[in-house]
């Protein structure tokens, strides 16, 4: 009786660890920490550029790496992450890796719920503060549309592109009174249903290679224009 409460003690304390782990890292700060540690500083003409986001962003390098290879990108999503926990990782993985250009895309998530309710203008709040952020560095920031979904697998019938709509409308005006960038993805990649295009989507909400194949050249042409402002 005595080894097995030995036992279960261990096995409780075990469980208990795994769990303060994880919250205390809520933004995933050690996800990037190793790589971010071994980058060196961008060399004197190197024009490096972060992409910040989520598991859209994440699998970006992952569906084209060619996409990414042989330039100076830097990609930091975190699959399931929503704008309050890249606002808390902001600086550990865009400023202090001083990129030339932030291209963020952030905000399906919080409509999802992934941590917790969140009303549009806290998303808004959030993009905002990272933007500022960056513009207090020198970083010039590019602004990412949502892309559109007609629900959320993980979490059905939320009924979130009316939501998504109403968020990027505020981006794009943010964009407009900042002065800043603002990629509009969701307008090449919109169906009659104000969901993805199926052929651009293998479950309605991350892109395939074709998705990533049509946010490619619209992105490319932002980055161009904020490095000319």
């Amino acid at each position: 009786m005595k080894n097995f409460i030995i036992k279960s003690g261990i096995i409780v304390a075990l469980l208990l660890s795994c769990h303060f782990t994880h919250a205390q890292d809520w933004p995933n700060l050690s996800r990037f920490a190793n790589e971010n540690a071994a980058l060196k500083a961008p060399a004197k003409n190197e024009v490096r550029i972060v992409f910040m986001g989520n598991s859209i962003t994440e699998g970006w390098i992952k569906k084209h790496p060619d996409f990414f290879a042989g330039k100076p990108y830097l990609d930091r999503g975190i699959s399931g992450q929503t704008t309050p926990q890249m606002l808390i990782r902001f600086r550990a993985d865009v400023i202090h890796l001083q990129p030339k250009v932030v291209v963020i895309l952030a905000g399906t998530n919080d409509i999802a719920g992934n941590t917790g309710p969140s009303t549009l203008e806290m998303i808004e709040d959030n993009i905002a503060s990272m933007t500022e952020i960056a513009q207090a560095n020198g970083i010039k920031v590019v602004l990412s549309s949502v892309l559109p979904v007609y629900d959320y697998p993980w979490k059905k019938g939320l009924q979130p592109a009316e939501k998504i709509i109403a968020l990027n409308a505020w981006i794009k005006e943010y964009c407009a009174k900042k002065k800043i960038i603002y990629v509009d993805y969701f307008s090449a990649m919109v169906d009659e249903r104000k969901g993805l295009k199926a052929e651009l989507t293998y479950d309605g909400v991350h892109p395939n290679l074709a998705g990533y194949m049509v946010m490619e050249p619209l992105v490319e042409k932002a980055i161009q224009k904020a490095l000319s402002k």
